[in-house]
């Protein structure tokens, strides 16, 4: 990881010895006095992933959290020989190193919300219910991915397994706003279709042998929630995002919503509870997954180190 550090003159010494000490440290670089807002000393540097963590809270116990600055963004590639080195003296393996504090960066990021989160999940859900019309398992995946749920069903994990409730609430609010938007206004569109005649209560009765599950949740539907959460959560931590597509085709979130929000235009209440349980299976399975994920990497990265620093001193 890269670290561009803004340091206040007062502190930038102490911030440059402490990096530079650091085995799991390379590529340090300071030029005094060449920011002016904030004013100090810019000083950059690689750091394992692995120590990232650790060099963020010594840095933010300096005060350059409040009183500096500090940005972190990821190295492609490294391939130099110092760069190496530095890795074999960071303990564990980098994909299994959590940053914490871009964790809850990018959780509030995902939580903030935007126009462009009810438009890409509105849109989703309307992609969902076209493909119950249609019977059309490729509109369903293509629903899957589209919807932009997943980073807040996250958001709300790391504020529930950090115990910040600030987080946790202003996510929750997002997923619940941008659910029932999304449903309201596909709920509409339904309705549009059927005064036109498009669409009729047979094309959500009618047998549909691909995408039926959607409003008949079972036991499976537990176990993927579960898992895409656990995977998902991961995906983010690790920072590898190119495995979130397969979070996202995973669960029938939007598809369910896009299920509800035409049984609610169409009135077809035996499936209005079903469309309902699997939405709400999904979400919590997810969040349920994703807070213990979270916890087990917490507590695996405070015992860890120990036993690796144990077992290097016996050898």
């Amino acid at each position: 990881m890269h670290l561009r550090l803004i340091a206040p003159s007062d502190r930038s010494e102490r911030v440059l010895d402490k990096l530079v000490a650091d085995p799991r440290v390379t590529s340090v670089v300071r030029l005094p006095g060449a920011a002016h807002r904030p004013e100090g000393d810019m000083i950059e540097c690689d750091v394992t992933r692995e120590a990232t963590s650790d060099i963020l809270t010594f840095l933010k116990h300096e005060g350059l959290y409040d009183d500096g600055a500090v940005a972190v963004s990821a190295v492609d590639a490294a391939p130099s020989r110092n760069a190496r080195a530095t890795e074999k003296a960071a303990l564990g393996a980098p994909d299994d190193a959590v940053i914490w504090d871009a964790v809850v960066d990018q959780a509030y990021t995902e939580a903030s919300g935007s126009w462009v989160y009810y438009a890409f999940l509105t849109l989703a859900t309307m992609i969902a219910a076209v493909a119950v019309v249609t019977d059309s398992s490729i509109l369903v995946v293509g629903a899957m991915v589209v919807g932009p749920e997943f980073g807040v069903v996250a958001a709300i994990a790391v504020g529930l397994a950090l115990r910040n409730a600030g987080l946790t609430w202003r996510a929750l609010r997002l997923l619940v706003w941008g659910f029932l938007l999304a449903i309201a206004l596909t709920t509409i569109a339904a309705l549009l279709a059927r005064a036109v005649g498009w669409i009729d209560v047979g094309d959500v009765t009618a047998d549909r042998p691909l995408t039926g599950f959607i409003w008949r949740p079972d036991r499976w539907s537990v176990v993927v929630a579960v898992l895409a959460g656990c995977a998902g959560v991961l995906s983010q931590t690790a920072g590898r995002a190119n495995a979130l597509v397969g979070v996202f085709i995973s669960v029938t979130t939007v598809p369910a919503a896009g299920d509800l929000a035409l049984c609610l235009a169409l009135w077809v209440p035996a499936q209005i509870g079903g469309a309902a349980a699997q939405l709400g299976i999904n979400l919590l399975g997810m969040t349920v997954a994703g807070v213990l994920t979270l916890l087990a990497q917490r507590m695996i990265w405070r015992v860890y180190p120990r036993i690796r620093a144990g077992a290097r001193v016996e050898a």
